[in-house]
């Protein structure tokens, strides 16, 4: 982390802490952050015990969270309507909690559902993740309320352990049957590298260079403004394709799937299943085939890799939408080394790998085009690899007493 990322972290949890103690009436415990995340090849392939590689993004949630002895959780967001939702610990269930404060009381009950003797507490988050941009807000939102957690009752999960936390709260407490890569990103990421996960074994991840600056390099993020919710119903409709064509094939999952065999499995599956197992075997190949690039320090080849994932996302999984395949065609039409839709699709965000320099020219034609089509302006942004969740304010006195 560089000494500007560091003091613009050390403004913006003093930010937090000061909001808190206007809210609730007395300092914070302490600060945590979780970031979004962009996917830069291998997606959807984490809910089929696949391979993938996000990277951190510097846009992150800041929580200020002090624990409570009554058994109440209590939610704050600067981003939302002022009001304070104010929940029982022991009465959360799936389903009674409407809106984005499903997704932090989710982990609060997922952490009591496994064993550990959690408490109520007062959460006040602010986040700069854009929502509804495919850049995992939820799980950003998440992954902080899990590593205050753990902090505060001193619970010594690993990040792992963590991830799956956050995951099964959003699979099982709101409702998206997300695999793990979001929130993996989210907590096990590093400054400066992209994370290979492997979703059967998270634990095992890796950490790969991906030096952008250092090799002349510039990662544009194009948010189209197009949302979609992934709790309607098409992103389970996608993983129960993609779990039948599995049984029919007698796999565990799709992961399995050996390339040289792509080509007999297709031939066996009926016709509405194979492009979503060719997505899924040529995807992983793409994470491999990337991760082979960045180690070599060619991260300029990863444009092709790029492009040909959007490809796959568009014409075999059907997630990409008009908004998302022109942001493509544009940046590639300005001289971008590659793009692709990243995030579950139905709209989201585009990134697009660029010469360095090239990037507002980049940008300035993506928005031109939506303006020629009638679409909203997007929103850009450049990335870097960022660090994964921390504590910017550590909790005076190590951790907090586990209540029983």
């Amino acid at each position: 982390m560089s000494r500007s990322d560091q003091w613009d972290d050390d403004s913006r949890a003093e930010r937090v802490a000061d909001g808190f103690e206007r809210l609730f009436g007395s300092a914070p415990d302490g600060v945590w952050a979780a970031p979004g995340r962009v996917n830069l090849i291998g997606e959807h392939t984490d809910y089929n015990d696949g391979f993938a590689l996000p990277m951190a993004l510097p846009q992150s949630t800041l929580l200020a969270a002090r624990v409570r002895t009554d058994g109440r959780l209590r939610l704050h967001s600067a981003q939302g309507d002022g009001r304070v939702t104010d929940l029982e610990v022991a009465s959360l269930a799936p389903g009674a909690v409407p809106g984005w404060a499903a997704y932090p009381a989710g982990v609060v009950w997922a952490l009591a559902e496994a064993g550990h003797p959690v408490a109520g507490a007062d959460l006040h988050f602010d986040s700069t993740v854009p929502t509804g941009a495919g850049l995992s807000s939820s799980a950003a939102l998440e992954c902080a309320v899990a590593v205050a957690y753990d902090a505060l009752h001193g619970l010594g999960l690993s990040g792992a352990e963590l991830a799956r936390i956050a995951q099964r709260a959003e699979n099982a407490f709101v409702g998206v049957p997300c695999g793990i890569m979001d929130q993996m990103a989210s907590v096990c990421s590093t400054a400066g590298a992209a994370l290979h996960l492997d979703a059967r074994h998270p634990e095992q991840h890796g950490h790969v260079p991906f030096d952008l600056r250092g090799q002349g390099l510039r990662l544009l993020v194009i948010d189209t403004r197009v949302t979609h919710d992934l709790g309607d119903g098409a992103y389970a409709a996608l993983r129960k394709g993609c779990e039948r064509a599995a049984a029919l094939l007698g796999l565990p999952a799709l992961r399995d799937l050996p390339p040289g065999e792509l080509p007999r499995a297709l031939q066996s599956l009926p016709a509405e299943l194979a492009p979503l197992v060719r997505h899924v075997v040529t995807e992983n190949a793409r994470v491999t085939e990337a991760v082979a690039r960045l180690q070599e320090g060619n991260a300029a080849a990863l444009g092709p890799i790029l492009t040909a994932g959007h490809a796959s996302l568009r014409d075999d999984y059907r997630v990409s939408c008009p908004e998302t395949d022109l942001a493509v065609a544009a940046s590639l039409e300005a001289g971008a080394l590659g793009a692709r839709m990243t995030g579950g699709g139905f709209g989201g965000s585009v990134i697009a790998l660029v010469r360095a320099g090239l990037e507002d020219f980049v940008g300035e034609h993506v928005t031109a085009a939506f303006a020629a089509a009638g679409h909203r302006p997007p929103h850009l942004l450049t990335a870097t690899p960022a660090a994964g969740a921390r504590r910017l304010a550590p909790p005076p006195g190590g951790p907090h007493p586990v209540l029983p």
